[in-house]
């Protein structure tokens, strides 16, 4: 069986060197090699601290570690879906990404039964460390293992502590008061049980998760373990929820389908005479009014806000078939990223031909019971 550390990291890479210490010390199997996930930002830091200023090697020779495969190449820089390293991963669609990149890795880690997973959750944000740790609840096997490392109150945050010393080492304290000496220093290796998933689930269903995001993942997980799936559109945090996933749009996406969605099976027909009616711009806007009041939006139907307040209308375009498709595609863009194929295609915007009218529908309005419109 072949020991392997994965560990997470961010600005304090020496999360990394105090883990290897204290796995050394609690006298677990050492692992033979170290792959470490982490952003583009959190990179430098790692590679000056580990390599250039040689705190790595130190460690190996002070307290005559067994000898392991680490190296650049070893570190993860995360990615968006257009293989952009995350510089930082702030942003909501940069923890999508993270939930992502770290889903993948561990399940890719853990398709090899004769590698054993030592999870490191002590470096990085919190949200890396949820992710991390969800998804070892999700692929881990029994011979998995799940830790945090943490370090008296005296030497956290310490720039120049790596690890305890064999003898006195004396480096400037927290917050640059004072000095402590890093002989001095306890690092705790606590071990987290964790309730290992993967027996419960059906096999095809792991087989599919690698091409799957987290959040489709969690929604095929959720959808698995119910025969409904009600769905709540929540119209002022612009949410539509359903199997355990959050779908965000913006106001303008949310206006359209809700207005859609109140159409009900029968949809809106557009035929020849569409582009000329100002009845699904009034109705339209209408929902739309609910929500938010971008002056561009009125614009694009030949209005403004406050005309289509008081209820002046004399200026309204018809809603154009060049408006229908990009923002129906969108939609569905948006649907099928976060959820599982199965799920998504119950909620997507449909469009078909009949002679030479078209509809389109929202495929939930078949399942209008199960629907809840909060405000």
């Amino acid at each position: 069986m072949k020991h392997i550390l994965l560990a997470t990291t961010g600005a304090s890479p020496q999360v990394l060197t105090e883990t290897l210490y204290a796995i050394h010390k609690s006298g677990r199997p050492f692992p033979e090699e170290v792959f470490v996930i982490t952003t583009l930002n959190a990179k430098t830091a790692l590679m000056n601290g580990l390599f250039r200023d040689g705190h790595l090697q130190a460690l190996k020779d002070e307290y005559q570690l067994p000898d392991f495969i680490f190296d650049e190449d070893h570190i993860w820089l995360m990615e968006d879906d257009a293989g952009n390293y995350l510089d930082d991963a702030k942003s909501i669609d940069d923890q999508t990404f993270m939930a992502d990149f770290i889903t993948r890795k561990v399940y890719e880690l853990t398709q090899n039964e004769n590698v054993a997973i030592h999870a490191s959750l002590a470096g990085g944000r919190k949200t890396m460390a949820f992710y991390f740790g969800y998804s070892m609840s999700l692929f881990g096997r029994e011979q998995d293992v799940l830790s945090h490392v943490f370090v008296d109150d005296d030497f956290e945050f310490v720039r120049d502590f790596w690890y305890p010393n064999k003898s006195s080492r004396w480096v400037t304290g927290k917050h640059g008061n004072g000095e402590v000496d890093t002989s001095k220093a306890i690092v705790t290796l606590a071990e987290i049980p964790f309730v290992r998933m993967r027996n419960s689930i059906d096999p095809g269903l792991i087989a599919s998760m690698a091409k799957l995001s987290f959040s489709q993942t969690v929604g095929m997980l959720n959808a698995s373990q119910r025969d409904d799936m009600p769905v709540t559109i929540n119209k002022t945090s612009k949410l539509i929820s359903v199997v355990g996933v959050d779908i965000k749009l913006t106001a303008k996406e949310m206006a359209f389908y809700l207005w859609l969605l109140n159409k009900g099976i029968q949809g809106l027909k557009v035929d020849r005479y569409f582009d000329d009616d100002t009845t699904h711009s009034k109705n339209f806007l209408r929902f739309y009014s609910e929500l938010a009041t971008d002056p561009r939006i009125f614009n694009t139907f030949r209005i403004t806000p406050e005309d289509f307040k008081e209820g002046n209308y004399s200026s309204l375009s018809g809603m154009e078939r060049e408006f229908l498709q990009p923002i129906c595609s969108t939609i569905n863009h948006k649907l099928r990223k976060s959820l599982p194929a199965e799920t998504s295609a119950k909620l997507e915007i449909t469009s078909c031909p009949d002679g030479s009218d078209h509809y389109y529908r929202v495929a939930l309005s078949e399942s209008v019971g199960l629907v809840t419109v909060v405000d």
